[in-house]
């Protein structure tokens, strides 16, 4: 796995990128040349074949009922799965798993495939100020860095989760509802203002004023303590809770921005604390990110042992802090060349295996830590898996792989290694359930758009199934000519041979030329 990304210089690996891009470029035309031909064959050969007797026969259109059937009920090709399984080995590829292996749970039993519902979109932890952080990326580029459809998201959770438990809504609530859907970001803060004059006291109208008003950290968390003051007496007899944890997240996110780490650690684990039942709100990954940063890599691993289930994997934030603690361990030592040669002892197989399984969970994110693809503003919202989700990490975590030495050596000499046997998409791999196809639709709502979405990462391109559908296309046009014309089948078949040979018959009769007779004598008595 290391010689593979490790053996050959950057100028070479760009000439066989290259090279790679360039011959999958021209096999797509040449597929395309190719069904062009096929198709315009048996148009000039309709009538005379018979091809729509055949067709008519029920034959040919029971293989195509019996094709979509099995697709449909196993999410595969049954002609692709046959040459996976047979065909694959004996032109050297890697043998996949059966189809029942390929949608089997971690417990061993058999389940469908993931469908495109399954793609939930989440609340981002770590997503930023709207006014403070988000509004100045707009000023400097004119550019937008969040979408309308990540905005209506973000309406949609303040309008559920602060309107609390009351059956009947107070008039500045109403108005925060409003609000809240307003597209406008003026006419959000007009709003506030407005159910600020209806009551002084209203907690949720300082958290908008926070969020979008405020152009510095500093003001957002004093509006932020001015909403945790006058709502405590609400707070207290136990109403509107689900505000008072959003405020005291986001100040302790506040004290994180402005430089207050310890500060900020204490109050996420109190308030994971006061409210466990809160889990939902990955509390856990503000609190690893902040505890990173104070370089506190014991509470960093007594973290991920509360949250880090390989049964039920998390976020990105999970597997890929696990495979940095795991690196680190052996990174600032790693040498490819050396374990090349030498093999890699226990701990660095450790850490492969957490990349490896770092990966195969996101494959988007070693391209935005090693600075492959330029990062952008993290969405307020991110798709688990998803482009989204690698953003939003790499953009709070590149300083923290920067910071351990050698870490993302390692990554880089082992990523790409490790890629290459993780399934395809529809497969499930060694660790997690396939990868849903339905990240990339979601992603491109998601992000903004001058930025450009990774998908799935393809893999080397699959020679063997084109070969073998060429093969048996080829085979079955030979078969059905054959059938119908045999004699001019059997006189075409001679010229062909007989011009196939002529160069080798060509070049014998040019040896005997050159040879004496006396020699071919005695080297067909050996």
């Amino acid at each position: 796995m290391m010689e593979d990304t490790t053996g050959s210089n950057p100028q070479s690996l760009g000439f066989t990128e290259k090279l790679k891009s360039w011959l999958s470029w021209s096999w797509t035309y040449v597929c395309f040349i190719w069904f062009g031909m096929v198709l315009i064959m048996i148009y000039v050969l309709w009538s005379p074949l018979k091809l729509q007797e055949t067709l008519t026969s029920g034959e040919f259109m029971q293989l195509l009922i019996f094709e979509w059937w099995y697709f449909r009920k196993y999410g595969t090709s049954f002609i692709e799965q046959v040459s996976v399984s047979h065909l694959r080995p004996l032109l050297g590829g890697v043998e996949s798993s059966s189809t029942t292996g390929l949608f089997s749970s971690v417990n061993g039993e058999a389940e469908p495939r993931p469908s495109v519902s399954e793609c939930k979109v989440w609340r981002n932890p770590l997503n930023l100020f709207r006014g403070a952080e988000y509004n100045r990326y707009t000023w400097v580029t004119g550019k937008e860095p969040l979408t309308y459809y990540d905005m209506n998201l973000s309406a949609q959770d303040h309008q559920t989760f602060f309107t609390g438990d009351t059956q009947q809504l107070r008039p500045e609530d109403a108005v925060m509802q409003k609000a809240w859907r307003e597209r406008n970001p003026q006419a959000r803060i007009r709003a506030a203002y407005q159910a600020i004059e209806m009551n002084h006291e209203c907690a949720a109208a300082y958290v908008l004023l926070a969020e979008e008003e405020a152009t510095t950290i500093t003001e957002a968390e004093r509006l932020f303590k001015k909403a945790l003051t006058i709502g405590k007496a609400g707070f207290d007899s136990g109403k509107d809770i689900n505000l008072l944890v959003y405020i005291k997240r986001r100040l302790a996110m506040c004290a994180r921005k402005l430089g207050r780490i310890k500060e900020a650690v204490k109050m996420m684990r109190d308030l994971m604390k006061e409210f466990p039942l809160l889990g939902m709100l990955n509390i856990h990954e503000n609190l690893l990110e902040a505890l990173l940063e104070l370089q506190a890599y014991a509470d960093v691993q007594a973290v991920l042992a509360k949250y880090d289930d390989i049964s039920l994997p998390k976020s990105a934030t999970i597997c890929y802090t696990s495979a940095l603690l795991k690196a680190r361990a052996v990174s600032d030592k790693f040498s490819p060349e050396a374990a090349s040669r030498r093999g890699l002892s226990t701990a660095e197989m450790n850490a492969v295996e957490a990349i490896h399984r770092a990966v195969e969970f996101n494959p988007h994110v070693p391209k935005y830590l090693l600075e492959m693809k330029s990062l952008i503003l993290p969405p307020e919202h991110i798709l688990k898996r998803g482009d989204s989700e690698a953003v939003a990490y790499a953009f709070f975590h590149l300083q923290h792989w920067k910071r351990a030495e050698g870490a993302l050596n390692l990554l880089h000499c082992t990523w790409e290694g490790t890629f290459r046997i993780i399934p395809y998409p529809l497969e499930k791999g060694h660790l997690f359930y396939p990868y849903p196809g339905c990240t990339e639709t979601a992603d491109r709502e998601l992000l903004p758009s001058f930025h450009e979405v990774s998908v799935y990462p393809k893999k080397e391109l699959p020679f063997f199934i084109l070969f073998t559908a060429g093969l048996c296309s080829f085979t079955a046009i030979l078969a059905m000519l054959t059938h119908q014309f045999p004699e001019l089948m059997g006189v075409f078949a001679k010229a062909f041979f007989s011009t196939l040979f002529a160069p080798l018959g060509f070049f014998a009769d040019k040896m005997e030329s050159f040879m004496p007779s006396s020699f071919w004598h005695q080297l067909t008595r050996i």
